[in-house]
């Protein structure tokens, strides 16, 4: 079961920024959720600026999407002491960061709309070539910028010694040489996958009768389009394989190129 209180999406993802040299931005995120919670699985959006992302068809939010800038936005939920009684969806306000041109924008945005006390705890990623942050919305608010290197992010700080969760999946991140981006993705999936032993531990995965991880999702945001990449898992990925969704992000990405030139 998910803790009490929580209704959106808990996470946990890491992000390997401005580390390889064409590839700024490299990411995994598995979701966690409730299962029987609606969802639609990435799809380019309607409107403008183009933005590739799943829904939570309960609330109309997102909890991870990448609009034609290159711009990356994901959230997750923190915790926090004072709740108001009738929160707005942390989800929609994710969908609407992505409608900024800059992660600088976008952090900005997330941290204003925080500050007015209208949301549950949240911490909102936000991230492009140039520059990246992560935006802590709990009994505080703060922009935690991001420097190069591998980055993990649950449901607390960023880099966080003393949450198991992270020190595993960095533990395994650093038995590997990092040096492209098919090398991170493949590492990415195989910790993302991880399941936990029979005892319960030792897992990246989480698997439970109601509550658990609902999906999964790898990134690869490089210097050129045409090798961007985006997969897929539509469930625990130790059971569902991931699904190539590149052609989706690559079509968002080309706005912005087929912009420039006109």
């Amino acid at each position: 079961m998910a803790p009490a209180g929580v209704r959106t999406t808990m996470c946990i993802m890491a992000i390997y920024y401005q580390v390889v040299s064409n590839a700024p931005i490299l990411a995994a995120y598995n979701r966690e959720e409730f299962f029987d919670r609606p969802t639609q699985p990435p799809r380019i959006q309607s409107g403008k600026p183009r933005v590739v992302c799943g829904i939570d068809k309960k609330a109309g939010g997102t909890w991870l999407g990448i609009n034609q800038y290159g711009l990356l936005a994901a959230v997750a939920n923190r915790p926090k002491t004072n709740v108001p009684q009738e929160p707005r969806s942390r989800g929609l306000l994710c969908r609407e960061l992505l409608n900024c041109r800059t992660a600088r924008e976008a952090a900005l945005l997330a941290a204003q709309e925080l500050s007015s006390g209208q949301y549950a705890g949240a911490n909102y990623v936000c991230v492009d070539a140039k520059y990246g942050a992560v935006v802590y919305g709990g009994n505080h608010v703060e922009i935690v910028e991001l420097t190069p290197g591998l980055h993990i992010l649950t449901n607390g700080d960023l880099n966080d010694p003393t949450d198991p969760r992270q020190q595993l999946v960095r533990r395994q991140f650093t038995l590997q040489r990092l040096d492209s981006s098919v090398t991170f993705l493949a590492v990415a999936s195989r910790i993302f996958s991880r399941r936990p032993d029979p005892a319960g531990r030792g897992g990246v995965v989480l698997l439970g009768p109601e509550f658990g991880t609902v999906s999964s999702t790898l990134i690869s945001l490089p210097n050129k389009t045409q090798h961007s990449i985006l997969q897929y898992s539509n469930g625990p990925p130790c059971d569902y394989p991931y699904e190539d969704l590149s052609a989706l992000l690559r079509q968002v990405l080309s706005t912005e190129r087929a912009s420039r030139k006109t």
